[in-house]
């Protein structure tokens, strides 16, 4: 049932993103008619757009979207922005008539006077939202590469990888709550049906050629890859940097990643481990009912406690925290690279751990900040104390689970029903964490009914 599940759901947010249903915008001022080639035209509220032919109403439509793509990308990486580089769109045709094999397409043109950004919408579909924004959010990224760049320099091939496009519209989806928590707990448990190097690795044919549900899958991926990269230390200022090179990078994906997040270069496999730890916190747990077992935090606490050593070499190694003497002849900014992974994985765990572990997670940062500070005179007794804490805990743990198992066991002959009400609001939370009342979510849940019926008569 959850493979069908998750197939109907992909397939169905994928078509609901390429079929938006159309929607009234209003314009609170309309822009003035202008003339180009005979063919009429408007320019958008910033003057950055020009939008040429079709009728007037779709002219204001197609202005009020483009505008409101690039505000969703600055509100993204926050920041102001100043264009130098103007976009064209072009309508062509009318619902209903033969579609293109394309619809929307981009294209730059150079010359003497500079450089044109334009896009072709072909209305055969009407005007496909989602479609269009994400081609404007691929011209505002080609906008920032080429701002600064003269026109004899055009022989650089230009390419903003569609990961990158997808990625961003699925960030501002899921800024916005427009974005299905659903899908990305679906692909979390399944272990993710894109890996890194597919994501990177995928071209524009790629893409076009990529069925519904494939591009569902893959606008998720990328969604969260985004995501991780802007909470990364000093993210948004590094992704803004970012993505005024890309368009014109020539070289591996992940080289021009940790040249702009420099948090990745701790280890050679940072970045997918950021990705994925970004689509847990998203799609792994309800943060209102899944909270870890005090055995899973621990084990957890283990894994997120380990010091990154560069040796002579250059190479990453990880250490246990017993090893923190080796940090102490280290530079300051080295010391602090050294701990910083350990650090932003103890937040991560803080919103999922054991409740009783926050304090004990809350003392190892102020233990891995003296660290990074080389203040360390107390260090192993404070070390020794908070690992007398865990082994205590966790034994207490133990004793706690078989003194129920021997109750039970001896003892129990009937429940009291004392905490009926609290499982029943638990087992509420569970199940609707978050409902939402629209269309598409409404019609998931009918088929998930019509899937699980008559599961329940099973034993």
């Amino acid at each position: 049932m959850s493979a069908r599940f998750l197939v109907l759901g992909f397939l169905c947010i994928a078509l609901s993103q390429a079929q938006d249903p159309p929607r009234a915008i209003q314009i609170a001022e309309p822009p003035l008619p202008l003339k180009l080639d005979g063919r009429d035209a408007i320019t958008s509220s910033s003057k950055q757009f020009l939008i040429v032919a079709g009728d007037p109403a779709d002219r204001a439509n197609i202005a009020q979207l483009a505008e409101e793509a690039k505000a969703e990308l600055l509100k993204l990486t926050e920041e102001k922005y100043e264009w130098k580089v103007p976009i064209t769109i072009t309508l062509h045709g009318k619902s209903g008539d033969p579609m293109p094999l394309r619809t929307v397409v981009m294209d730059l043109r150079v010359s003497e006077a500079g450089y044109e950004l334009r896009i072709d919408v072909h209305l055969s579909r009407g005007i496909e939202q989602e479609r269009f924004k994400s081609a404007v959010t691929a011209v505002l990224v080609y906008e920032r590469t080429l701002r600064n760049r003269p026109p004899e320099e055009s022989a650089t091939p230009f390419r903003v990888p569609p990961w990158l496009v997808d990625g961003l519209r699925e960030a501002t989806s899921w800024r916005l709550n427009q974005s299905d928590r659903r899908l990305y707990e679906a692909l979390f448990k399944t272990g993710g049906l894109f890996k890194l190097d597919d994501l990177f690795a995928l071209d524009d044919h790629g893409f076009e050629e990529m069925d519904a549900a494939m591009r569902a899958a893959f606008r998720v991926s990328s969604g969260s890859l985004v995501m991780a990269l802007l909470q990364q230390p000093q993210g948004k200022e590094a992704f803004r940097a970012y993505l005024t090179d890309v368009a014109a990078y020539e070289g591996e994906m992940p080289s021009l990643l940790r040249k702009h997040f420099p948090g990745l270069n701790l280890s050679a496999t940072s970045l997918a481990k950021w990705w994925a730890l970004q689509l847990a916190n998203i799609g792994g747990q309800n943060l209102a009912t899944d909270v870890l077992p005090i055995a899973r935090t621990e084990a957890a606490l283990a894994e997120a406690l380990r010091l990154n050593f560069r040796n002579p070499e250059g190479v990453i190694q990880q250490k246990e925290l017993t090893a923190w003497p080796e940090l102490a002849a280290l530079p300051a900014p080295e010391r602090a690279n050294a701990v910083r992974l350990a650090q932003d994985a103890l937040v991560r765990l803080s919103y999922r751990c054991f409740p009783s572990y926050r304090p004990i997670l809350a003392e190892y940062q102020i233990l891995l900040g003296d660290i990074a500070k080389n203040a360390t005179k107390d260090l192993p007794a404070r070390l020794d104390a908070l690992a007398l804490r865990r082994t205590t805990m966790l034994a207490k743990s133990v004793r706690g689970r078989d003194y129920l198992d021997w109750f039970e066991i001896t003892r129990a002959r009937e429940t009291s029903g004392a905490f009926d009400d609290y499982m029943r609001l638990k087992d509420r939370l569970k199940s609707h964490p978050a409902h939402r009342d629209d269309e598409l979510s409404n019609y998931l849940d009918r088929m998930d009914a019509v899937f699980t019926r008559g599961e329940a008569k099973h034993p």
